[in-house]
């Protein structure tokens, strides 16, 4: 699991590259997400999620809010309450709009553009524990197999119960899968599947299958 320092070179190099242009290029779509938020539902423009990414370390993750400001988020739940997700919310996070200040996050070295997604504080002993502790000793990604299978398949799954049981196993396996996988041609499949994902939804169904198959690949080592 091992990578090189080549590997580790370009890649940090690519993620300040990429996370600077798109910073700059992607202001005008900031403008418009934040006035979004601003008609739909005043309040603060950003939500900061408690997260943990390499070695253990705690950060704020950034995210343009989408649900209503009467309650908090609970940190604890894997599912979010999709009765407060305002509609422009809930368009911001069809098309991942509401992710893009997580770009700050990968300029600050908090996060890579491709990686496992962080942990929620709260889910740690869940998300990375016993053999998923490993997970930890990279850095978390905006985007990623784990990423793409959740906003494919497990998006759809409101119930918590449902979820663990369906989504989660093959999630935890895809973060795995990962740390084998890693590579530079593999990062930029990785972004090319995420913009196929959010752009051609006809892909989605044949990168889910391919989800699965590198989860289920993990499994059967173990």
């Amino acid at each position: 699991m091992r990578t090189n320092f080549a590997y580790r070179f370009l890649k940090r190099l690519f993620d300040l590259l990429a996370s600077g242009t798109a910073l700059v290029l992607l202001l005008p779509l900031w403008i418009v997400a934040i006035l979004g938020i601003e008609i739909s539902d005043p309040g603060p423009v950003f939500y900061l999620a408690d997260r943990v990414g390499k070695d253990d370390r705690h950060f704020k993750m950034f995210k343009f809010r989408s649900m209503r400001v009467d309650n908090s988020e609970d940190e604890r739940s894997l599912r979010p309450n999709y009765n407060r997700i305002f509609p422009w919310g809930g368009f911001m996070r069809d098309t991942k709009i509401d992710e893009l200040p997580q770009l700050v996050n990968v300029f600050l070295s908090d996060m890579s553009v491709i990686g496992p997604r962080p942990a929620s504080a709260d889910q740690v002993s869940v998300t990375r524990g016993g053999k998923y502790a490993v997970v930890s000793s990279v850095q978390p990604g905006l985007s990623g197999p784990s990423a793409l299978y959740d906003y494919i398949y497990g998006d759809d799954i409101t119930d918590e119960e449902a979820y663990e049981k369906l989504v989660l196993p093959t999630r935890l396996n895809l973060d795995l899968y990962y740390l084998k996988a890693r590579s530079i041609g593999y990062d930029l499949k990785m972004i090319w599947w995420t913009l196929l994902a959010i752009l051609a939804h006809g892909k989605r169904e044949k990168i889910l299958e391919e989800l699965r198959a590198s989860a289920a690949s993990v499994e059967d080592e173990t």
